[in-house]
């Protein structure tokens, strides 16, 4: 089917779509290949809309135009699926993972057999599937309870198809509201945006005007106004200051500020945002802060336990540890390790032995890891209980290896219960331990370290290990900074590099970076760990990267190009960003695995390197998280991820939670350790070229960094050491209340 038709200053097209050739996650700009009837060639259609699936009937409105590279392209405003009525579009409709146990080879074999007769024979004679070979018994009973929930979604997809919303995410949403949906998306369709992983408040917004819904009701405005505080949280802040959010909210919705801060105003009268006003503890005006309310209790709450753990500042060594001698302690722990710690060192010892909660910061070969080995060869011999924890599976790992003890995930030590979401951990049941101690803990993010210290029993002391010249947690807040600019926490800082470090060329440009001045080029005084490959344009960067992953590291270093070396970069987008380099990565490494699915314009291979872009506390996998796609089961729409040991199963309607990894950005690469990495730095990354950025890209290279890019961009990177301001109040709360004390 397929046609031309126009509709006043618009044209309409249907046709079914061939292909996905390009989808910007973000923004759900597409490029799509249509099908449409009476042209001989497909048709270029580009336009924002939510995922579809190839097979799909679509009906697009919009205009055509000559686009100076690509030609005459569709260009669409608006974009519904229709019911597919082809073959070929039954087939990739029920290949989609709309019904479990029928992937895209046996949705191939029952259009096979039924062709256009498919639909009805679901819905008339299911028993009829039989005859379709790999169809027993067992399968039938599952596609038939199967189909007989698509039956009762069926008139929702549709009604969601209508107002341009694709069968992946009807699917979503059904399985959110069940037969409520139409309901639900009908009284207010921004609800859409507040539970539905993928569909954003301008996905939303295209169904509420739809709808009909007018741009300055109260429940646009109000949606638009928590979308905006969600944005800013994104963005890492804690709170908005009023008169920011106001102005960019009324610039998002198209209306006057007053409309804006009435918004605001309502949602913070039922509780849907909180205000307050703050004083900030740079002495900056006092302005009025809003805050999502999670975030607001996380803060507030947070600083009040933070500070009832430390209460009483430093406490006697004796009182605490049992009555021993702290510098015997420490001599006989050095005899034991053998080991001679440094000054600093060993004052940061004395500091652990006696403070209730302590912060160790330090920049690589500062000797964090032997300072954490002393502080438990000394406690644990005097019989406190010691727990350690990590934000990443990655940095729990290596915490276990370095000291020899057991060491989880802060999740995992928290005991995350997805039958009733939460902690299992908390004020009713604390940690049964007496000193805990958290590495890489510029990862926490505010909501982790509020859950983190709900736990804390009173008699804990807690130790907080971390490079403050790291960027901030990917999550909202800037927690340790925080702690520490609060100047009421005990900090020790650790800035000698110990002389087996100063001679790794990683080391010694890391903190050259830190310092404000360029990396050496070329390893030089026989340091093989560091090198910089100049290039200047873009795409020859690419090809460097590329024969550097492939060839020269596994020859030169013998490792595994996909397992032990990770392309590290400051963007997604772009010739150097992630989704590109993902793209010929994979090409190159993995063109041809052992399966594969297809889905929303992405391969999913066998053998593929992936992440996971979302917490999953029921899969215990969690935003960052890396993993190799270990099966690919196209007949019923499956993939399994292997992920620290664990195999995870991934639903057609959950790819969305997983990217490819060959390249990820520096951000997501925090609390991870690498054999090896590459780091493209260039000049068009230039709004990201920062050096905090820069440094946690370099130390996350255990054996070896290589840079791609020009020295001009490196320049750049290492001057600004203006780091993005997020509006954060933990450290002059907790200033507030150890002063009131």
């Amino acid at each position: 089917m397929g046609d031309f038709q126009a509709t006043g200053g618009e044209e309409r097209i249907n046709g079914s779509l061939d292909r996905v050739v390009y989808m910007n996650e973000e923004n759900g700009y597409s490029v799509f290949k249509i099908a449409v009837k009476g042209c001989a060639d497909l048709v270029t259609a580009v336009g924002h809309c939510s995922a579809h699936t190839p097979g799909e009937d679509l009906e697009l409105y919009g205009q055509w135009v000559d686009h100076r590279k690509f030609g005459t392209q569709f260009s669409f405003t608006s974009c519904r699926s229709l019911r597919p009525s082809t073959v070929d579009g039954i087939k990739r409709y029920l290949g989609s993972g709309l019904i479990k146990g029928v992937g895209e080879r046996m949705a191939e074999r029952i259009v096979g057999l039924f062709g256009e007769e498919t639909l009805d024979v679901l819905d008339e004679s299911p028993d009829l599937l039989l005859r379709v070979d790999g169809i027993g018994q067992k399968l039938l009973d599952s596609i038939k309870q199967s189909w007989s929930a698509q039956r009762d979604i069926r008139s929702v997809m549709l009604f969601l198809q209508s107002h341009g919303i694709s069968p992946g995410f009807a699917a979503k949403i059904y399985k959110e509201y069940g037969q409520e949906t139409i309901r639900v998306v009908e009284e207010n369709p921004y609800r859409l945006a507040d539970d539905i992983f993928g569909i954003g408040f301008v996905s939303a917004d295209k169904v509420a005007a739809s709808m009909g819904v007018a741009k300055d009701s109260s429940a646009r405005l109000d949606a638009g106004v928590r979308y905006v505080m969600g944005e800013m949280t994104g963005e890492g802040h804690l709170y908005a200051p009023r008169d920011v959010l106001s102005a960019r909210s009324s610039e998002l919705l198209g209306v006057g500020a007053d409309l804006a801060d009435r918004a605001i105003g309502r949602a913070i009268e039922d509780a849907a945002l909180a205000e307050e006003r703050i004083s900030p503890l740079d002495g900056d005006r006092a302005v009025d802060a809003v805050y999502l309310p999670p975030y607001y209790v996380s803060e507030a709450r947070g600083a009040e336990m933070m500070a009832n753990l430390a209460r009483g500042g430093d406490l006697d060594a004796l009182a605490m540890t049992g009555g021993i001698d702290a510098e015997r302690e420490i001599e006989s722990a050095q005899r034991a390790m053998g080991i001679e710690l440094a000054e600093n060192q060993a004052t940061a010892l004395r500091m652990a032995l006696r403070s209730k909660v302590l912060i160790i910061t330090g920049g690589p070969g500062t000797g964090k890891t032997t300072l954490i080995r002393a502080v438990i060869n000394i406690l644990a011999s005097r019989g406190l209980v010691i727990q350690l924890a990590a934000p990443t599976g990655r940095a729990a790992k290596r915490m276990a290896e370095a000291t020899g003890h057991e060491a989880r995930t802060i999740h995992r030590l928290l005991e995350y219960n997805a039958r009733e979401p939460g902690f299992s951990r908390n004020a009713d049941s604390p940690l049964g331990c007496d000193l805990l101690i958290v590495d890489e803990a510029s990862m926490i993010d505010s909501l982790l370290m509020y859950h983190l210290l709900r736990a804390m029993p009173e008699r804990a002391r807690l130790i907080l290990v971390g490079d403050i010249n790291q960027l901030p947690s990917v999550g909202p807040g800037n927690v340790l900074k925080d702690l520490m600019l609060s100047g009421v926490l005990p900090v020790a800082e650790l800035n000698e590099i110990f002389r087996q470090a100063r001679t790794s060329g990683i080391v010694t440009n890391a903190h050259r970076v830190n310092a404000g001045l360029l990396p050496l080029k070329g390893s030089g005084r026989g340091v093989r760990d560091f090198y910089m490959v100049e290039q200047d344009d873009p795409a020859k960067c690419v090809e460097v990267i590329l024969m550097l992953v492939r060839e020269r590291i596994p020859t030169m270093f013998g490792l595994d190009p996909a397992e032990d070396v990770q392309v590290l970069t400051p963007m997604h987008r772009g010739t150097l960003g992630a989704s590109n380099l993902n793209a010929v990565l994979q090409r190159e490494l993995n063109g041809h695995g052992r399966g594969e699915i297809e889905r929303g314009g992405k391969v999913y291979r066998v053998g593929d390197k992936v992440m996971q872009i979302r917490n999953d506390y029921e899969k215990e996998v969690y935003n960052g998280d890396i993993g190799f796609i270990s099966r690919a089961d196209p007949d019923a729409g499956l993939l399994a991820v292997a992920v620290d040991g664990r195999e995870i199963e991934y639903e057609a309607a959950e790819f969305d939670e997983l990217v490819h990894a060959y390249a990820v950005s520096i951000h997501k690469s925090q609390g991870s350790e690498y054999p090896a990495v590459i780091i493209p730095i260039h000049t068009q990354h230039y709004v990201m070229l920062q050096r905090n950025l820069l440094y946690t890209g370099m130390t996350r290279g255990r054996e070896l960094v290589v840079i791609v890019g020009t020295t001009r961009a490196m320049e750049i990177a290492v001057k600004n050491d203006r780091t993005k301001h997020r509006c954060t109040h933990l450290g002059g709360r907790l200033r507030s209340i150890m002063e009131a004390r």
